[in-house]
């Protein structure tokens, strides 16, 4: 059974409760009321991916037909990956010296060689439930499909942690927190690092 990353355990977990405690399956709203996440469409991506995965089942042309799925754990295999620094909306990313490195679920990680970890700092990413402090999994990639998350470096020198989107000659890089604006600049001054894989935190 696929591996979760925290935010769509969150959402599992909220659809599972809720049904036990009510009888009947929460709407995308009232998940996203639930976890603090202010746009539908994000829940509805994490709801979706559930599916995918096996986590959740879903009636057709229902909005109250989710059901989550009892799983067992297993056994989760790891692979260390090496902490190449931090990434946050503005800042440079810090390369480190040392040889830190980090554990993360072997499925998070397509190309090994190709994948690293990097510290998030900021909120930019909050409605994401990406905060403060988390670690993400970044797959080298100089390219990215629309909607996918990356970490983008913006006019050769600063890196940023957005959704990436095209508009005609212009790239958009769109924050997942309303108190942040996207970002619209020539696809020349964006310069794509790598994708998100996968999401770490320590509590």
């Amino acid at each position: 059974m696929s591996v979760l990353t925290r935010r769509q355990r969150d959402v599992y977990e909220c659809i599972r409760d809720f049904v036990a405690a009510r009888g009947y399956s929460p709407s995308l709203e009232e998940i996203g009321a639930q976890l603090g996440l202010t746009s539908v469409a994000t829940v509805h991506r994490h709801v979706e991916l559930l599916v995918e995965k096996g986590w959740v089942r879903k009636a057709a042309n229902s909005s109250r037909s989710l059901e989550a799925v009892e799983q067992r754990a297993p056994a989760i295999a790891m692979v260390e990956l090496p902490m190449l620094g931090c990434v946050a909306a503005g800042a440079p990313i810090e390369v480190f010296d040392s040889a830190e490195s980090f554990s993360v679920p072997a499925e998070m990680v397509r190309k090994r060689g190709d994948a690293f970890v990097l510290r998030v700092r900021g909120d930019s990413m909050i409605d994401e439930q990406i905060r403060d402090g988390d670690h993400i999994v970044v797959e080298r990639a100089t390219e990215a499909r629309k909607g996918e998350m990356v970490v983008a470096l913006v006019r050769g020198s600063e890196a940023t942690l957005k959704r990436f989107y095209r508009r005609g000659p212009k790239v958009v890089l769109e924050p997942a927190n309303p108190a942040y604006r996207p970002l619209e600049l020539p696809a020349g001054e964006v310069e794509i690092r790598g994708v998100v894989r996968g999401l770490l935190r320590s509590y």
